[in-house]
């Protein structure tokens, strides 16, 4: 009887709460965002005329480097589509999160990485910070952060500079072509320089050729250690005396059978992930753990602790990875990661995989995938509630 006079008083209270909170948004109106903002209607309508606005709706988890109008100096190259890609990058960046940035910088990827027309790292932004300001390199030039116009964790963040970036040679890709759908999954990973070792154990196990049939369907997503992450491999790990059929089972085990570009693993919200193992080898086995892990994502197997390094390739359907280490299950590795990976050199042991808070209220998912749909049942749950005890 207590509780439920209780109701009546709390009901309101709580109601004007939840009328607070934003309403769940299905897609990024990037355009719709900028429109509040008179200053950077130059550079908004850039967006828009070449066509990166609408590229952007499916999109979540990333910074936008917007220049305001008396900044803009637009450049004559026929390709200032790619320049505005070198605009966006696929991570959430706030305002903290820059000024945690080591002394040595971070490589972030940005839009130009996917299209396949940056060669190496040339599509991605170098990003360092000392004690006067932050700024934002380019094989070509620089800018520096003049402040943060819009944050929506972890979706989007929206930072003014002080001039636009131009990437290196950015009239050397004049088509506007996206490589197609047949992606030939070998070639990518030997143009990526690092990864040579799986793209050669890809080929010889045959397992190359269920992951490019597998590009039209729901999309992959790989992960695909580098040269130095099989370098690494312990002894103990013992794992070129697998048998053939097992070695495939272990190349599967680093492939998602659903394409999830950067962001969506960042706010992911089931963490524990099925691989293309798993289908194999029966429900609840050889599953990896994804998290955001120190502005980074962390993939955990039970034993062995990687993260994600690199962009290597990000067009939907296919999203391919570098990721620090090979990802060893624990059904064929045993349950003991302290007999597979030691520290070397004294180096510290990986952080564990957990979630990182930020104290920026609750985030808005904007993609229209899977990734944001637990939270937006939460919320109406909790808003059907509120509304029958206060109605009542």
């Amino acid at each position: 009887m207590a509780f439920s006079n209780f109701i009546p008083h709390i009901a309101p209270t709580i109601l004007f709460y939840f009328l607070l909170l934003p309403s769940p948004i299905s897609s990024l109106n990037i355009t719709l965002l900028l429109s509040s903002y008179p200053s950077f209607s130059d550079f908004n309508s850039l967006l828009s005329s070449t066509g990166i606005a609408a590229d952007l709706a499916a999109r979540s988890s990333l910074t936008l480097l917007a220049v305001p109008n008396p900044l803009l100096r637009a450049p004559s190259s026929p390709n200032l589509a790619d320049v505005l890609r070198y605009h966006v990058l696929l991570e959430y960046l706030s305002l903290p999160d820059l000024r945690r940035i080591p002394p040595t910088g971070k490589l972030v990827a940005t839009l130009l990485q996917t299209t396949g027309r940056a060669a190496a790292n040339s599509g991605s932004v170098n990003i360092t910070i000392d004690s006067n300001s932050i700024t934002f390199h380019s094989p070509a030039s620089n800018a520096t952060l003049i402040s943060p116009i819009k944050s929506l964790p972890y979706n989007i963040s929206i930072l003014s500079l002080n001039s636009l970036l131009i990437p290196a040679d950015p009239d050397l890709a004049a088509s506007e072509t996206r490589p197609p759908l047949g992606l030939n999954i070998t070639s990518t990973l030997i143009n990526g320089h690092d990864f040579n070792v799986a793209a050669a154990m890809l080929a010889a196990s045959g397992v190359i050729s269920e992951f490019e049939a597998d590009e039209g369907g729901a999309g992959i997503t790989m992960f695909v250690p580098t040269d130095e992450a099989f370098a690494d491999l312990p002894p103990s790990a013992k794992f070129q005396s697998l048998a053939a059929d097992r070695k495939a089972v272990v190349l599967r085990f680093h492939m998602l059978h659903s394409y999830y570009p950067l962001g969506s693993l960042e706010s992911i919200v089931n963490p524990v992930q099925p691989t293309l193992a798993t289908e194999q080898n029966g429900a609840g086995s050889f599953t990896l753990n994804i998290s955001r892990v120190n502005g980074s994502v962390g993939i955990d197997t039970g034993i062995v602790q990687a993260s994600v390094t690199q962009t290597v390739f990000d067009q939907n359907p296919v999203a391919i990875f570098g990721v620090s280490r090979v990802l060893l299950p624990r059904e064929f590795f045993g349950r003991d990661p302290i007999d597979l990976y030691k520290p070397s050199g004294g180096g510290a042991p990986p952080p564990d995989i957990a979630m990182s808070p930020e104290n920026y209220g609750p985030a808005n998912h904007l993609s229209a995938g899977g990734a944001g749909g637990g939270g937006v049942g939460v919320f109406w749950g909790l808003w059907c509630t509120v509304i029958f005890y206060f109605l009542n």
